[in-house]
């Protein structure tokens, strides 16, 4: 044998051994919907969970930018890669994960109601390769603070008609309503490009706007401030992340960036080899899980006087442009 045929068999030797060792890493596969605060915080929670405590595995992070087809491709991806565990952030990108992963753990993350998603059976148990972590926001408190601080008498709502988490929240908003009397007016989107014509399409026949956790109707979020502003609508959000920077009256819902490392603590335990249908579906049940942003510049403007324990029951303040953590 020559000299030459020798060098080449020992080099796709190498290579293939260069290769089937690189193989041998563990990759966790993470799967965001949408760029925006909230979910940006979760994505950040789970990697820092993962590297400290599992600094050997690698990192495939993705993101569907709102498009369900192109959450499904990912899914795809992931499915051909053969990742370890494949992660979930926000209800779409799980749903598409779960249809196309059936024979490695799904983690979702930040689902609403993933029983209503179709993810679990119960949030008591995991499911056979799924199980994860909830942020059912406390919609009635939400809605009741709101109320305390504005005289609402017809309430907007705007949320994804794509989205399952959204479908059930407004279920629970249209009750609220009923029960207390409030007029409900809703306004449906497919995508946040629609949001700002959404939300103008009933703003002159309401007097105060909820949303809950949409993360297209999120994505928008800074459209959605300017139309309340403009109209003097007081708006109560689910998500805390994005009210620190857009001006929102008041936002109350999870730390997002702990609901990540929940999220990562579970892959962790993933693994480390134990099995979904062991672990059940987190869901944050202290009160100091929640935090309050309060924004007394936009309460000024919307000539609105907030109440001092509210006030001191804030973990955010915004005022004068600065934003106080307590």
């Amino acid at each position: 044998m020559s000299r030459s045929k020798v060098f080449m068999i020992v080099a796709v030797g190498a290579a293939f051994f260069a290769v089937s060792c690189g193989n041998t890493k563990k990759t966790v596969g993470i799967a965001k919907f949408v760029a925006h605060p909230a979910l940006d915080a979760v994505e950040q929670g789970i990697i820092d969970e993962i590297s400290e405590s599992k600094p050997e595995i690698e990192l495939d992070r993705q993101n569907s930018n709102a498009d369900m087809a192109t959450a499904g491709q990912i899914a795809q991806r992931f499915k051909q890669a053969k990742v370890a565990v494949a992660v979930g952030i926000a209800t779409p990108t799980a749903q598409a994960l779960v249809n196309q992963i059936k024979d490695r753990p799904v983690v979702y993350s930040v689902v609403t109601d993933p029983v209503s998603a179709g993810l679990v059976e119960s949030m008591d148990r995991g499911g056979a390769n799924v199980t994860g972590t909830s942020d059912m926001t406390p919609v009635r408190v939400q809605l009741d603070m709101l109320l305390s601080m504005a005289p609402v008498q017809r309430l907007g709502h705007v949320y994804s008609s794509g989205e399952a988490n959204s479908l059930a929240l407004a279920a629970v908003v249209k009750e609220y309503c009923a029960e207390k009397g409030i007029e409900y007016v809703e306004a449906t989107i497919t995508n946040s490009s629609e949001v700002k014509s959404a939300l103008l399409s009933i703003a002159d026949r309401i007097d105060g706007l909820y949303l809950g956790n949409d993360n297209t109707v999120f994505s928008a979020l800074n459209a959605v401030s300017e139309v309340c502003l403009d109209k003097k609508i007081p708006l109560m959000s689910a998500d805390p992340a994005s009210a620190e920077t857009i001006p929102v009256l008041v936002a109350l819902g999870y730390d997002y960036y702990q609901m990540g490392r929940e999220t990562g603590k579970i892959v962790v335990r993933l693994l480390n080899g134990e099995k979904t249908k062991d672990i059940p579906s987190f869901l944050p049940t202290d009160p100091e899980s929640l935090e309050l942003v309060l924004n007394l510049d936009v309460a000024e403007k919307l000539g609105l006087s907030l109440d001092t324990a509210l006030v001191e029951q804030a973990t955010i303040l915004v005022s004068g442009g600065t934003v106080t953590k307590k």
